[in-house]
């Protein structure tokens, strides 16, 4: 997409056709463009209407309904915020008395948008030409945001006393404009110092301006949290989507947490102090207990799997793998419970025998901590015959390889 095109699609001809077009459908979509070219449209327009068509289609899993009033590109609907956690940020900003917020790096205006949705006044800015002009179709219908194109960098921001009610909400690039891999997406970049603006930019803003925020990669490290800071990791439907740093009043709980969200409800949210007094690791896999935790991703990324193992009097199977190993059988919202049928070595034969002998002809497989393909294991497994399936975790306790058969609780 170009700037010819952002303004083909929004306006006149263009903006007609882009709304009389049916709910996408891939089927249809090739006679559908053979159809409006054979009515006369220009080609490249059906094109890019057919394009917008298809990304709205896919943002509706982000946006819901709002999608079907937004311009998109690719990437920038890959790495929108999707709309339940942008507006989490924004409630963070109005709980904590702030007004106006300066969004650098705007991307296609998903966070700015739940910002104004809070009626926070937004100036944002993207150094992407393009990006800037679909972020400004997208919040057309705000009364107080403003979109620049520029580098977030060049932005003055205000200093001392001036930045009462005043936040900053950064979502640094992190992917290599112009470099795509083999599915056309932007390459990402790996590491705080490959960011752009860099972390320490970020630092230097949130100095300057107490109530800032920044989204980062879900990889961000725990020996980097700020002083005082807040990092939260959010995962949606056990998908980690990201890793906020909060800075000065956005801060609730300082140190490392988990905001464990799926629809129909708030997130769950999990601190440090959760996961206090958990009990070290599992000595010998001869006593893996009678049930079997798996923490949220976003509680794994966190690094607080002890507030899985504390509640159940559980230990961790083996440093870093996450599974917990428990004699009680508790609810816990941000973990899955299962029940420990067996315990064996991480042997296709021997496995194979098991489940045969049990009648199990099908296997679900979870894995962590081994540097085994699930899908070679499966083929290995041979199964077939049985009608049940079993639900198998490839993984490490006390320093062995085990397959653990286990059955959801």
């Amino acid at each position: 997409m170009d700037l010819d095109v952002v303004r083909r699609l929004t306006t006149g001809e263009g903006a007609a056709l882009l709304a009389s077009l049916p709910p996408y459908d891939d089927a249809a979509a090739v006679g559908l463009g053979v159809r409006l070219r054979e009515a006369g449209f220009d080609a490249d327009l059906v094109a890019a209407a057919l394009t917008q068509s298809r990304l709205r289609a896919r943002a509706v899993d982000k946006f819901g309904p709002f999608a079907a009033g937004l311009l998109l590109t690719a990437d920038g609907l890959e790495q929108a915020t999707r709309l339940t956690v942008a507006a989490a940020h924004a409630h963070r900003y109005r709980a904590a008395g702030i007004e106006l917020v300066h969004d650098l790096g705007c991307g296609i205006g998903a966070d700015a948008l739940a910002f104004g949705g809070l009626d926070l006044a937004v100036r944002a800015v993207d150094s992407d030409p393009v990006t800037a002009a679909v972020a400004a179709y997208n919040l057309r219908q705000l009364d107080d945001a403003v979109v620049t194109c520029a580098a977030a960098e060049s932005v003055n921001l205000p200093l001392g006393a001036a930045t009462v009610g005043v936040g900053v909400w950064v979502d640094p690039a992190r992917r290599v404009r112009g470099v795509a891999d083999a599915t056309g997406r932007t390459r990402r970049v790996a590491g705080l110092d490959a960011i752009s603006p860099t972390w320490d930019q970020v630092l230097g803003w949130a100095t300057q301006v107490p109530a800032t925020g920044a989204k980062l990669a879900p990889s961000f490290p725990h020996s980097r949290v700020p002083a005082g800071a807040e990092a939260q990791w959010t995962s949606w439907n056990g998908e980690v989507v990201e890793c906020a740093v909060w800075f000065g009043p956005l801060v609730r709980t300082s140190g490392r947490t988990a905001a464990v969200a799926r629809p129909g409800g708030p997130p769950v949210v999990v601190t440090e102090a959760d996961a206090e007094g958990a009990t070290g690791v599992l000595t010998a896999p001869a006593r893996v207990g009678p049930y079997l935790y798996e923490p949220d991703r976003a509680v794994l990324q966190a690094g607080l799997t002890g507030a899985v193992a504390a509640p159940a009097d559980g230990v961790e199977l083996a440093s870093g793998v996450g599974y917990v190993s428990a004699e009680r059988s508790v609810d816990i919202p941000f973990a899955r419970r299962y029940a420990v049928q067996a315990v064996l070595p991480l042997d296709a034969k021997t496995v194979r025998i098991w489940l045969r002998d049990h009648g199990l002809g099908k296997a679900t497989i979870k894995k962590r901590g081994v540097s085994v393909d699930p899908d070679r294991f499966r083929h290995q497994l041979r199964l077939g015959g049985g009608e049940g399936t079993a639900t198998l975790v490839l993984t490490r306790a006390a320093g062995r390889s085990v397959a653990i058969v286990v059955e959801p609780r």
